[in-house]
């Protein structure tokens, strides 16, 4: 794949709690990358010293948080200097050991070849990668996959918090960084703004890498605050999409059918209840009418969400 220089290929490395190993990171970035920015985020352990002392690269630029913004807020500021400065693609890469930098040039072919506005590893692509992922980080990462489908759209996207990504500067321009989450929710609120911005969001296999560096996420500590921020941005998506910008028979569907699902399961507890406490078998009609309404209401959630999945960005 030829790279010119006029691509401007940028990386943003997030430094928290890492040592030297971030210096082999570095090192093993493929000269196609034409600048490295280190963003020190208010690092106990001087990880922005540790790499204007011991690192040789020309490329590499540190900068530093005054105070720890989390990894959001530090790539976020890693990509504001990148839009400043005319980079045409800028990649995350995770200083913990867990990605690859030799996959750098599979995970910018599709922005290059103009197929995509963002890509994204994904570390569940095959079977061999689900074997060698920790069994609670599995189950954990599943749960979190499915609340990320629903709350951004992207029904093709798995591995949502995976944290090896490329984006376009047209697609990184149209952001407004600052209205996204400075904390681990950083990767799940990317995909639903760039969502909302229509962008074409493309999955690349990578493979998964486990060694000793533990990874700062963890799963059972963000859990409830995943689920409060995907609640909330799976109301905003359907509001922006099929109320503000436009309607379609999906604007009809969901609300109709949540309406008729929810009435239907308080009708059929309180017809049990009042059976229960009377000694009397319910009217069955009454029993009909509220299974009436849970069906119809499933049909109708379900034809919302078959038109959502069709739904998702095809075009860059």
């Amino acid at each position: 794949m030829a790279v010119s220089g006029k691509n401007q290929i940028w990386v943003v490395i997030p430094a928290f709690n890492l040592t030297r190993e971030v210096i082999e990171l570095i090192n093993s970035i493929p000269k196609m990358v034409s600048k490295i920015l280190v963003i020190d985020d208010a690092c106990p352990n001087n990880s922005g010293k540790v790499v204007e002392k011991f690192c040789k690269d020309s490329r590499v630029s540190v900068y530093y948080n005054q105070e720890n913004l989390g990894v959001g807020g530090a790539v976020k500021k890693g990509y504001k200097i990148a839009r400043e400065k005319g980079a045409k693609i800028v990649i995350k890469l995770d200083g913990d050991g867990q990605m690859n930098p030799a996959e750098i040039p599979k995970l910018i072919e599709p922005i290059l070849n103009n197929e995509a506005d963002y890509t994204k590893g994904n570390r569940f692509y095959t079977l061999n990668s689900l074997k060698a992922m920790p069994k609670k980080r599995l189950f954990g990462n599943a749960i979190l996959n499915f609340m990320s489908k629903i709350s951004t759209g992207y029904w093709n996207i798995s591995d949502p918090n995976n944290g090896f990504t490329a984006i376009s500067n047209d697609a990184l321009m149209t952001l407004e960084l600052d209205q996204i989450s400075d904390s681990f929710f950083f990767e799940s609120e990317m995909l639903f703004r760039l969502y909302c911005n229509r962008a074409v969001v493309r999955d690349i296999p990578i493979k998964a890498i486990y060694g000793s560096e533990r990874s700062n996420l963890s799963i059972i500590r963000v859990t409830p605050e995943f689920f409060l921020k995907h609640s909330r941005n799976c109301v905003k998506r359907f509001f922006y999409s099929y109320v503000l910008r436009d309607t379609s028979v999906a604007s009809i569907e969901l609300p109709l059918g949540l309406s008729l699902l929810t009435f239907g399961i308080v009708k059929s507890i309180t017809t049990w209840l009042d059976s229960s406490s009377s000694g009397i078998a319910s009217n069955p009609g009454t029993v009909m009418l509220s299974g009436l309404a849970i069906l119809s209401g499933l049909q109708f959630c379900l034809a919302f969400i078959s038109y959502d999945v069709s739904n998702v960005p095809k075009r860059s």
